[in-house]
């Protein structure tokens, strides 16, 4: 076995927060080489135009490359493949080895499987080799079928829409986004999809996915079965805890346990971005979250701790999703609610105010800027009134 090399900080992962972090340790006097290791085989990129720019041929990703110089050895196309916290020893898949005296877990989330039968057929879109596996399928395609509502199936509904294709959502939800944003917003987005020229078939169960004489096939529990040229699965994300799990760091709810500067149970090894289950300060518990900025402000913090600096998670996790031209903002703790109080304002915009127990814990909004500021502010200070002129 050849000599391992030698790391201040390994990172593992190649998103958001193993970006961040390599910058805020370098800009903070992190001492030692910084060594970033994904199993990508692209550095590290902006993933959200994905399903949007990419999908309606404004990019060929070639352009999505994330700025700041992160001081890093970046190795791509590589997988660690075990991980000694006692030793602080990691081995690649290329068996080569990495010795370090700190480490970032950002494996982050891989595309959910859809647990049916032919599911393993379906197309999936979680990378930049899946988008343009995507974007190649449906240049001979004309139509699509998106299973899923949540943001990227909306968004990729939405953008496969505006490449000219005939697009069907299925989704166990009647409208998108329901469990999260509540019916009424749900309604809205809708609405949204409807404009986009996108069917919507909510309540429906897909119970597997084939292939036929006319093309792919997707079951439906107890309604007539949909046909298209491509099946496009946006089931969800899973967290990638197992390396930390086989090497006794404390997961639980299949992520990783971290406190407000993202150390895990191991002296030494920090965890930030979705693979995750940070303690946020302000919120006063874990949360796990899978924001993109989020992931951001994650590894900014772990990169700081690392290096010795003082930083600590306490901001409301929050996200932009566009569909069409249409942008919604949100921001919550993302841990329940128990009340939604819907305000329309003019040319279709709106503020959804979400409560739970009393306390504002939520806001999303559409051409409300100004609401949405407010709102992330009321939200971290755990506002009992939006200050609204009827008190609530």
């Amino acid at each position: 076995m050849n000599a391992p090399v030698t790391a201040g900080l390994l990172i593992i992962g190649g998103g958001p927060a193993a970006h961040h972090a390599a910058i805020a340790y370098r800009e903070h006097g992190g001492p030692g080489p910084v060594l970033l290791v994904s199993d990508d085989d692209t550095p590290p990129y902006f993933r959200p135009p994905l399903s949007k720019e990419l999908l309606r041929g404004g990019t060929d990703g070639s352009d999505l490359l994330l700025p700041g110089r992160t001081g890093a050895e970046v190795r791509t196309g590589r997988r660690i493949e075990s991980l000694s916290v006692t030793d602080r020893l990691a081995r690649l898949d290329d068996d080569g080895t990495v010795a370090f005296r700190q480490c970032l877990l950002a494996t982050g989330s891989a595309a959910a499987a859809l647990p049916v039968p032919g599911a393993d057929t379906a197309l999936y879109l979680r990378t930049l080799a899946d988008a343009r596996t995507l974007d190649e399928r449906i240049g001979y395609a004309g139509s699509a079928i998106v299973v899923g509502s949540g943001f990227i199936g909306c968004e990729a509904a939405a953008s496969l829409a505006r490449r000219g294709l005939r697009v069907t959502v299925c989704s166990d939800e009647r409208v998108p986004q329901a469990a999260r944003l509540g019916d009424a917003v749900g309604d809205r987005l809708a609405g949204w999809l409807a404009e986009e020229g996108v069917t919507l078939r909510g309540g429906a169960e897909v119970t597997g996915i084939g292939t036929t004489a006319s093309g792919r096939v997707v079951q439906l529990r107890d309604a007539e079965p949909e046909l298209a040229d491509v099946v496009l699965v946006a089931a969800g994300a899973t967290p990638r805890a197992g390396l930390a799990a086989d090497a006794g760091i404390a997961v639980r709810s299949g992520r990783v346990v971290a406190d407000e500067r993202m150390r895990s149970s191991a002296p030494g090894v920090f965890a930030a971005g979705d693979v995750a289950l940070a303690y946020n300060a302000a919120a006063g518990r874990h949360l796990a979250v899978e924001h993109w900025g989020e992931a951001e402000a994650m590894g900014t913090v772990a990169g700081t701790t690392a290096a010795g600096g003082d930083a600590r998670w306490d901001s409301p996790p929050g996200f932009w999703t566009v569909i069409g031209d249409r942008t919604l903002k949100y921001t919550a703790w993302g841990d329940g609610f128990d009340e939604v109080g819907l305000e329309s304002h003019g040319g279709g915009g709106f503020t959804a105010w979400y409560r739970s127990g009393g306390v504002v814990c939520g806001v999303a909004t559409h051409l409300a800027d100004g609401d949405h500021e407010r709102g992330t502010e009321l939200v971290r200070r755990g506002a009992t009134s939006t200050g609204r002129p009827d008190g609530r």
